[in-house]
């Protein structure tokens, strides 16, 4: 059995993407085994890679977004992390984290809904999205990863 006190945690950036009516971007994740898992473009960043430049490739890659159509307004002052639930730890990552620690930005959306692509990258990390009032983050995400999304909330609410 793995300890998870003995891995480490998955660097990943994180992109609280807000349109001109301050609504919060959040996609269904594509997940065969589990349905109503929402969550906001995140995930890992490259060896190397600067945080802000994965934040960007994370949002084009599941909303297919470019630079060119966001705003960014900020960048969380300091990473967040999370541990996994027991019972995923060992089988996402192939084994090799405890969590992850996140690293956040606050963008705004210059383009329209139809510049929204799921399909940008292959496979798609999202199979629908919504735009939701940042009050409602918590109720849409997944469990396990509230905790973070209400700090996320928390530290950019004033600038939304």
């Amino acid at each position: 059995m793995i300890d998870p006190e003995t891995l480490p945690y998955r660097p990943c950036a994180g992109f609280m993407l807000v349109n001109r009516d301050g609504l919060v971007f959040v996609g269904e994740r594509i997940d065969p085994t589990a349905h109503g898992f929402w969550q906001m473009p995140q995930g890992g960043i490259d060896k190397g890679e600067d945080v802000r430049a994965a934040a960007l490739r994370e949002l084009e890659e599941e909303t297919g977004v470019g630079p060119d159509l966001v705003e960014i307004i900020a960048q969380g002052s300091r990473p967040i992390r999370y541990d996994l639930p027991p019972e995923l730890v060992g089988k996402l990552w192939k084994g090799k984290y405890r969590g992850q620690e996140q690293y956040w930005f606050l963008g705004r959306f210059l383009g329209q809904d139809a510049d929204i692509d799921l399909e940008a990258h292959d496979p798609p990390e999202f199979h629908a999205w919504r735009w939701i009032a940042p009050e409602q983050l918590p109720e849409f995400i997944i469990p396990f990863k509230r905790a973070v999304y209400e700090e996320v909330l928390a530290e950019f609410r004033s600038l939304i």
